[in-house]
Formats: C-alpha cells, sequence, structure tokens
C-alpha cells in the first residue's frame, strides 16, 4: 500500500503492508526510535505521538489510517539544545529514571496541557492514565506537568 504521511514536518512516501502499524511505520521504516513498543496491547502509552494533533498510541492505527496524517514524535519537538518545555520539565523535576516510558508520557503530557481545561493534581493523574511508568511513579511526572504548563502559559502570554 502506499501512502503519504507528514513526520516531524517532513513528508513521507512509504509503500507498506496495509496491516503496517503506525510505530511500525516510524520505528522500522522511518527509524525513529524515540516512540517504544512496550506492550502490543495498548495499555502502556510508550508508544504515543501526536497524530493530527492529538495524542494516540501509534499500535492502534493502522498505515491506511495514516495516509495523509501529520504526525509529530518525541523526535520532533525539541533538540537537545533546546528542549521543548515539558521535557526539560521532566528533567528538571526528576520525572523520569530508565526513561523508556519518557517520551509517550511527554507526548501525552504535551497534549494534556494543551487541551485539559484543569490541571490540578488529579485531573494530570486521571489525563495521564494511559500511559504506565513502572519506575517512578507519579508524583514527580504531575510535578513536572504542573511546572511545563506554567512555563507554556508563561510563554503563551508574552507572545
Amino acid at each position: 500500500m502506499q501512502i503519504t504521511l507528514t513526520v516531524n514536518g517532513t513528508t513521507r512516501d512509504l509503500d507498506v503492508p496495509a496491516n503496517t502499524l503506525l510505530v511500525d511505520i516510524l520505528r522500522e521504516h522511518l527509524r525513529l526510535t524515540g516512540t517504544h513498543i512496550g506492550c502490543d496491547t495498548t495499555q502502556c502509552g510508550a508508544c504515543t505521538v501526536h497524530f493530527n494533533g492529538r495524542a494516540v498510541k501509534s499500535c492502534t492505527v493502522l498505515a491506511g489510517q495514516a495516509n495523509g496524517a501529520d504526525v509529530v514524535t518525541i523526535e520532533g519537538i525539541g533538540t537537545v539544545d533546546a528542549l521543548h518545555p515539558m521535557q526539560a520539565s521532566f528533567r528538571e523535576c526528576h520525572a523520569l529514571q530508565c526513561g523508556f516510558c519518557t517520551p509517550g508520557m511527554i507526548m501525552s503530557a504535551i497534549d494534556l496541557v494543551q487541551h485539559a481545561e484543569s490541571l490540578d493534581r488529579d485531573s494530570i493523574r486521571s489525563g495521564l492514565k494511559g500511559n504506565i511508568c513502572r519506575c517512578t511513579g507519579y508524583h514527580n511526572i504531575v510535578d513536572a506537568v504542573q511546572h511545563a504548563a506554567r512555563t507554556l502559559k508563561a510563554e503563551t502570554n508574552a507572545e
């Protein structure tokens, strides 16, 4: 199947089997390995990316569904020299340990900050319930999301 999608701002034309999952397109065909495969059952959220402006688990999206889509992965939100505010906040708040869940958690957290009506601790925990972290617990992750939300709001107000 021929598909065209935009990944991190670059349009890509691919020939993949129709049953190929977006996570496999990203990892195997485009070599963007920051999107992780953690469970193969849509439970863990390690494969979360932004798909047409919303966080989705890329292990649930088939090649045909990805045709024409705009996808942003963890590689597309910041650089080593200029981290995205959510990435910087995760680092500053010690919200990661092994790092396996971190890319998906960050992508979900960015979506949460962009779309949630409330960002109190309970709503952040609820908003991230589709992402599992086995190392850190969630206290520092919630701190990081709140910290980044303040930073992002300040940046938006400054514009």
